[in-house]
């Protein structure tokens, strides 16, 4: 048998395949995917341990797709093995030829870049945003070293998407936790979309660079059969001995490989059609004639099974409340003095979450002794569920999504500041269905005394505006959760680990006072009635509770009945604020310790659409902050104290 010349006559199979494909959708990108034909048809024909019956099988290998826009190539090798396609996992069917003409349809499930919730489930996250798929990979190899399963990652990344700087990060990333059972595959064609790529990001540079991050690094012809096979050969070798490098190959390859007149510039996301397709075939089949006369027609692919999945024992426990917790750890006299951060609240949860569900585990950016994520950490029966990332949020995030997709609960801290680094990362985990669990610590203007450098001000705004979308379950996007104190922290910590999908809790650095006891129910859009008026709805989340707390009290002494909402949620029960704020005067002032388009635009845009009529203030950080030796200074100079609060409700309400 000629396994290189079956795997040139299938590449250029699929090469054609692709052509017709993009062509009849009018648009795509067949010479990248020109590119790695020959990498994907090694990989998904011959060198991959998978199952096209059952793609996503969990210990299956994985490609993740950095390079997104590669993705036909990819389709046409999954039409021609027959993978199964559907978003409903027990009515999939088999992806044809044919079903490759509704490519980028508005009802395909072959999106213009991958996107598994669609339902091409032979790809774990959604990619097309470049540089975030290594990080993505090494997620999934993390998963599944944790998991204890023979499963190897094979990520394809562009040359020129090798330049971002996630992508450092995530090489740092795998050398740093030793992760041999992941292989970067860096697509050397040369081209980007306007132009050549940098001659920093040639093949000898980026193999050098490679090197010199602690790479086993093999640089090969990216066409040539037997080099590929060789290389992806010595990288299962790798993965079943002890010691040694990660692995990374380099490959040259040409885009547009095997039609010279899609080659160079000026074809990047451009499918031939016409005559230019027609040229591009006739080419195609003189390199066919070329390359594939040791072709005999007995000459066929075997696809290794995937391994067998390993018997685990598994016991889930129930979390216990906050007080026991606390006294479990020699905490009882912290539990007297009714004051707790948030922050501290969370990794006192991390703990007992870790122990109760051996699913959960926990990320953070070197910041775990601030967040205290580190009570995790130093806990001996969890810190090998503890990853430290390191200051590279944007590889955290999206590792922390690849882990998500393998199975595991995710908890990923940092600055509610620094999380705004990872937006792009973020965005990508919510499309992809990431069961993402993220933490902001230090959140708001009560930080203080290190200025608005390490503020997190804009994230309620970033982070609400998927709350008004659903996903693919017909839930939110996302969830945002502001605690007002350590009982209601502990507590939604437990309610994130519950769902599936992507929430996002602000902490703070500040102790604050207890509000709430053990008893204290909390669900994800819910919110808490404290003080019921006849007045006004103030409604506030987070710090902004106490400072609203103690206007209330000045507010009665002026004459004036408030309802005090603790909007702990959003999306909240819309319904039942509404008959709140109709129960007074249709009366409502909002507020919050960042830049607006959180509870002030949720609270709006609810009384919009309900028709009636209402007043409504909002209360935000509406100049530039700046550092302050107290939490009250800081409020007193954006007009955010209680004292401020009572004056804008008393001109609200004009008296």
């Amino acid at each position: 048998m000629s396994l290189e010349a079956a795997v040139h006559a299938q590449a250029i199979e699929l090469i054609r395949i692709t052509m017709d494909m993009c062509a009849a959708a009018g648009s795509g990108h067949p010479t990248t995917s020109m590119s790695v034909s020959h990498l994907t048809t090694v990989l998904m024909f011959h060198t991959m341990r998978w199952s096209p019956d059952y793609p996503n099988y969990p210990t299956s290998d994985r490609l993740v797709l950095s390079e997104g826009h590669a993705v036909p190539i990819v389709y046409s090798a999954a039409a021609k093995l027959g993978v199964q396609i559907g978003k409903d996992t027990g009515k999939r069917r088999r992806l044809t030829i044919e079903d490759l003409k509704r490519f980028r349809d508005i009802g395909s499930e072959l999106e213009g870049h991958p996107n598994p919730v669609e339902g091409f489930a032979f790809f774990d996250a959604a990619t097309g945003s470049l540089g975030q798929g290594l990080s993505v990979a090494a997620g999934l190899a993390e998963a599944a070293r944790l998991d204890g399963l023979d499963r190897r990652i094979y990520c394809i990344i562009g040359d020129g998407e090798s330049r971002e700087g996630q992508i450092t990060e995530a090489l740092d990333f795998i050398v740093d936790r030793r992760l041999k059972n992941v292989l970067p595959i860096f697509n050397c064609n040369e081209y980007g979309q306007a132009d050549r790529v940098s001659a920093q990001q040639s093949p000898e540079r980026i193999a050098a660079r490679l090197e010199a991050l602690g790479f086993d690094v093999r640089s090969i012809d990216g066409h040539h059969p037997g080099q590929i096979i060789a290389a992806f050969e010595a990288f299962a070798n790798t993965t079943k001995v002890q010691g040694g490098k990660p692995m990374a190959v380099v490959a040259r390859t040409v885009k547009g490989w095997g039609a010279p007149s899609l080659q160079g510039n000026g074809w990047h996301g451009k499918p031939p059609t016409g005559d230019a397709l027609k040229r591009a075939f006739t080419e195609l089949d003189e390199r066919r004639v070329e390359l594939t006369s040791a072709l005999a027609s007995s000459d066929a692919f075997t696809i290794q099974p995937p391994p067998e999945m390993p018997t685990r024992e598994r016991s889930e426990g129930d979390v216990p409340p906050l007080g026991d917790t606390m006294r479990a750890m020699d905490m009882e006299s912290v539990l007297h003095a009714g004051r707790l951060a948030t922050r501290r609240a969370y990794g006192i949860a991390l703990r007992a979450l870790g122990h109760a569900n051996p699913d959960v585990v926990v990320l953070d950016a070197d910041v775990s002794n601030s967040t205290f994520a580190d009570i995790f950490k130093k806990d001996p029966a969890l810190a090998d569920r503890f990853v430290e990332c390191k200051i590279a949020e944007q590889n955290m995030f999206s590792a922390a999504a690849g882990m998500g997709l393998a199975g595991k609960i995710p908890f990923v801290s940092t600055f509610a500041k620094f999380v705004s680094r990872g937006y792009d990362q973020i965005e990508m985990a919510i499309y992809s269905g990431a069961n993402l669990k993220i933490v902001g610590s230090h959140a708001g203007v009560t930080l203080a005394a290190d200025g608005p450098s390490q503020m997190g001000l804009q994230d309620v705004a970033f982070f609400r505006a998927f709350t008004r979308v659903k996903d693919h379950r017909g839930n939110p996007l996302c969830y945002v959760l502001q605690p007002a104190d350590a009982y209601a922290a502990y507590a939604l910590a437990g309610v994130m680990a519950e769902y599936e999908g992507t929430c996002y809790m602000r902490t703070l650095r500040n102790d604050t006072e207890f509000i709430y006891s053990d008893k204290q129910v909390f669900n994800l859009g819910g919110f808490e009635v404290l003080s019921k008026g006849r007045d006004v709805v103030l409604c506030a989340a987070g710090y902004m509770v106490h400072e609203a707390n103690t206007a209330l009290e000045l507010l009665d002494k002026a004459g004036v009945s408030a309802t005090l909402v603790d909007l702990y949620s959003l999306p909240f029960d819309t319904d039942k604020l509404l008959d709140l704020i109709n129960e007074n005067e249709g009366n409502v002032v909002t507020i919050e310790d960042n830049f607006g388009g959180g509870i002030g635009s949720a609270v709006a845009e609810a009384l919009a659409e309900s028709g009636d009529p209402f007043k409504l203030r909002q209360l935000n950080v509406a100049r530039m902050p700046k550092s302050g030796r107290t939490p009250e200074d800081v409020l007193a100079y954006l007009g955010l104290t209680a004292n401020d609060v009572v004056k804008a409700t008393m001109q609200h309400l004009g008296v």
